[in-house]
């Protein structure tokens, strides 16, 4: 009895670590005011949290990353004004 429990606390544990760990795909772009200091801090958040930035755009202000939802919403928090930021999935039409 004490091993099962042993058992599903341990696989509660583990599963608690890989859900913390998954990255999301997104792209955030930023108003043409936006201080390139803003989107600086920004990048080394995402990279310093473990993050990867996967393109740089060069027509607009913005970038695409890979980013867990921690990091995400703590960028989303410091850059409010300045930033939009929606997942990167394929559009399509019919």
């Amino acid at each position: 009895m004490k091993f099962s429990g042993f058992v599903l606390g341990a696989l509660a544990l583990v599963s608690g670590a890989i859900a913390v760990d998954i990255q999301k795909s997104v792209i955030i772009t930023y108003k043409e005011n936006t201080p390139d200091s803003v989107i600086k801090q920004d990048k080394k958040a995402i990279v310093d949290a473990g993050g990867v930035i996967t393109h740089e755009y060069t027509l607009m202000k913005g970038f695409s990353a890979k980013v867990n939802a921690k990091t995400l919403e703590s960028v989303s928090a410091s850059s409010e004004n300045y930033a939009t930021i929606e997942e990167d999935k394929v559009v399509s039409t019919l």
